[in-house]
């Protein structure tokens, strides 16, 4: 937000230079970029050229003789409209010119030139705001400019600027008359009335015009009419004001436009009135129709963009920019001003798609309704008197924005607790009346009104805030807190669920909740409705991700293509999801690939019994030893490896999934595992039970068969331990193996058992009968073949 001094003061007497009035601002948390004049130059005059002759030596440049009030000079210009008689600016040598452009006097192609007459370029105006002939030459002085004069007091041009970076919540400072109730809270003066009067004529505008509105996406709409506008060059102090402002002047009827939206903030647009049908019509888009806005694009617009009509085709783009055919030009005589409220978001997700402008800022920041109603008007006065108008009595009205001012209840005490230390009652009541806010005290308590164009401020810590910010934060003095201690908490479990994954050998990682929409529902097979934000960055940061697995992937597709293939990862992190509600759920995620340090020197080639050792390992640990089961799933998600995955069973529901990333997702081996800790936690756990070690020596028998694929490990676990009895310990899978001398419909299964007993020491003719057993059943049952 640029702020012209002069458009400032209309409203609040200030005698501080621009510099003082930015340092004053932020103090108060109003950051600046920069603060200086308008103009910034020296030695600057008005001269008048006596002279005017080409130079022998040049096609393009002139010698001129120039009064400058105390003496004539002789300056060389190659501007193509100089010429005798013409009022100029004159930079006097020793004069000092924006980005640091000196002159001096000099010999140019051998004439001598004590100076340089000015564009308006070099005086530091950007091009945008200059008209071709003021671009392309010196600046042209009215004739009745006094000679030796400031020029820049002719041109109106003395004026200083700040521009500020506001804060989100902030849009009321997005007008020159917020900037004047909040310096009127800094300098304690007073912010003077908007001057809204005007004089009416002809029958009332609702017996001529109507209004529809056709969707909720409009709380507020307001049309006025002015007949008999004349369409010419904006009076020097408008335009001027606009340009301090970073706004385009283009003529009197479209610049009070812009006027008043920089004066009060509410955006408005004019309408040649004749070019529509008697009615505005605010409705959704249809998907498809076309729009060709002012800057004569034609717009493919969707059902979420806002439209205004004449009731047969869309005539503007609520809240970001107008259409061609019906935009004010030289030839208009009749306007219709539009004064309106629109969803914020739909406005926001426009203007991103097709521009973002100084009107669609402040919507998407949002208006004040009584702001409304004042630019409605104070736009009619201003036609009135420099577009030499006639205001239509009356106004088209819809309003259902029903906003009245807050009433917060606060306490002396609140403030002070909060602010840490004691600021006298009558300071605080001070703050309040310098802002304009109306109070009544009933003892301790303090009922404090907001007017309706503070929409930032909506709790009591909100007021706190304005109390300490007006009050001075450099007067609140440091100490330390003496708020009353009390013991502090932590989730035990999710801190040993952390430390068990780092022990197994797993690094811990924190990864984007925001991924792309297509991602947002790998890994499951759930049904929910994905999170979308209304407003992504980008693409790729557009859903909150279902799975964790999505973000641990991306982490691996990173190491990897910086050829850091052994990976192993994890993570405890939400996932997110809209089934009746949102909703969102704790994980524990890990991924793993290329190779498991399971030691110093010991590394194991990674496969699918790893990482179900890690759910395990968890499992356990948490509790749930012989109450969990890996089970083939009904549907597999399209992510994983439809034979090497299993869901996790525990009291015969389903808490998470383990296994393959499928191959056509990752070529190379990656494994991952993923529990929903919400879902297992709430599964009730006995109290550990302990079991003294045996003091005498268990027996380790290997047993290595052929299966064919299909058959699951953990139902020959299951017979093995069934038919083993209670002389079984321990059964572990150790190799895995399906190629060269293998059946292509076979796969070899080894394991390691352990054998043993509390009592006493088992023979090995005890253990070869339990392993013949183990060998028929699996035989007869399972169709196994014993491996050599």
């Amino acid at each position: 937000m640029k702020l012209s001094k002069n458009f400032v003061k209309d409203y609040i007497d200030i005698d501080v230079d621009i510099k003082t009035l930015a340092e004053d601002m932020t103090r108060v948390g109003n950051e600046y970029d920069s603060a200086s004049k308008l103009i910034n130059a020296t030695k600057l005059v008005v001269g008048e050229v006596l002279e005017c002759e080409n130079h022998s030596d040049s096609d393009h440049l002139h010698i001129c003789k120039v009064n400058v009030g105390n003496e004539v000079l002789n300056i060389v210009c190659g501007a193509p409209n100089v010429r005798k008689g013409l009022k100029v600016i004159v930079a006097l040598d020793g004069a000092e010119l924006p980005e640091g452009v000196k002159i001096k006097k000099g010999m140019i192609r051998g004439q001598e030139s004590n100076g340089m007459l000015c564009s308006l370029a070099e005086l530091g105006i950007e091009s945008k705001f200059l008209k071709p002939e003021d671009k392309e030459g010196i600046c042209e002085l009215p004739q009745d400019s006094k000679v030796g004069e400031n020029p820049i007091d002719v041109l109106k041009m003395d004026d200083e600027v700040a521009d500020f970076e506001l804060t989100a919540n902030r849009g009321d400072l997005l007008s020159v008359l917020g900037m004047a109730y909040e310096l009127g809270a800094i300098y304690d003066k007073p912010v003077k009335e908007v001057d809204l009067s005007h004089k009416e004529h002809r029958e009332d505008i609702n017996k001529s015009f109507s209004l529809k509105i056709n969707t909720d996406n409009c709380k507020l709409f307001l049309a006025k009419k002015v007949e008999g506008v004349e369409i010419k060059e904006s009076p020097a102090f408008i335009k001027n004001r606009l340009i301090a402002s970073g706004v385009r002047p283009i003529n009197n009827v479209v610049d009070i436009s812009n006027y008043v939206m920089l004066e009060l903030g509410q955006p408005l647009h004019f309408y040649d009135a004749d070019k529509l049908n008697g009615m505005i019509e605010v409705r959704m888009a249809k998907e498809g129709e076309k729009l060709t806005t002012l800057d004569n694009i034609q717009r493919i617009l969707n059902s979420n963009d806002i439209v205004i009509s004449d009731g047969k085709e869309a005539i503007g783009l609520a809240g970001v920019m107008g259409g061609l055919d019906t935009e004010v030009t030289e030839q208009t005589k009749n306007v219709i001003i539009e004064a309106a409220i629109f969803d914020s978001v739909k406005v926001r997700m426009t203007s991103n798609k097709i521009l973002r402008s100084e009107a669609s800022n402040r919507f998407e920041k949002g208006l004040d309704p009584n702001r409304t109603y004042m630019a409605a008007e104070r736009a009619a006065k201003l036609l009135e008197e420099y577009a030499y108008g006639k205001v239509v009595t009356g106004t088209v009205i819809y309003d259902k924005t029903n906003v009245k001012p807050k009433t917060i209840e606060i306490t002396f005490q609140n403030i002070t607790d909060v602010l840490g230390m004691k600021i006298p009652n009558e300071e605080i009541l001070n703050v309040f009346r310098k802002l304009g806010f109306t109070y009544e005290v009933k003892e301790e308590k303090i009922f404090v009104t907001v007017p309706t164009r503070r929409l930032d401020i909506s709790i009591k810590e909100d007021l706190i805030e304005e109390v300490g910010r007006i009050y001075g934060l450099e007067n609140i003095q440091g100490k330390l807190p003496t708020v009353p201690m009390k013991q502090g908490s932590v989730d035990r479990t999710m801190r040993e669920i952390r430390n068990k994954m780092i022990s197994l050998g797993l690094n811990e990682t924190l990864s984007y909740v925001l991924v792309r929409e297509e991602e947002a529902a790998a890994f499951t097979t759930d049904t929910f409705e994905k999170v979308k934000l209304l407003d992504p960055i980008t693409e790729e940061r557009s859903t909150l991700r279902y799975s964790v697995i999505t973000s641990l992937l991306k982490i691996y597709e990173y190491n990897k293509a910086r050829n850091e293939k052994d990976v192993a990862i994890f993570e405890i992190g939400k996932g997110f999801y809209k089934k009746e509600d949102y909703g969102e759920d704790t994980k524990l995620a890990a991924l793993m690939s290329g190779k498991y340090y399971l030691g110093m020197n010991q590394p194991k080639e990674l496969d699918f019994y790893v990482i179900k050792g890690i759910a395990e390992e968890v499992l356990d640990y948490l509790g749930y030893n012989g109450r969990y089961s890996f089970v083939q799933p009904k549907e597999t998600p399209i992510q994983m490896h439809p034979g090497q995955t299993a869901e996790i069973s525990v009291n015969n529901d389903i808490v998470g999934i383990v296994g393959k990333v499928h191959p056509a997702i990752e070529k190379e081996a990656v494994y991952v595992l993923e529990i929903n800790l919400d879902k297992l936690l709430q599964k009730k756990t006995g109290k550990m039970k302990f079991k003294e070690i045996s003091k005498y020596p268990t027996i380790q028998k290997d047993l290595a068969i052929l299966v064919d694929k299909t058959t699951v490990s953990e139902e020959i676990a299951k017979l093995i331990k069934k038919t083993a009895g209670s002389l079984l310990t321990n059964i572990e899978i150790f190799d895995v193996y399906e190629g060269k001398n293998i059946p292509k419909e076979k796969r070899s299964i080894a394991y390691s058992l352990s054998f043993g007993k509390q009592d006493r020491t088992l023979t090995d003719e005890e253990v070869n009968e339990v392993m013949n057993k183990v060998i028929e059943a699996l035989t007869n049952k399972m169709g196994a073949e014993l491996r050599a």
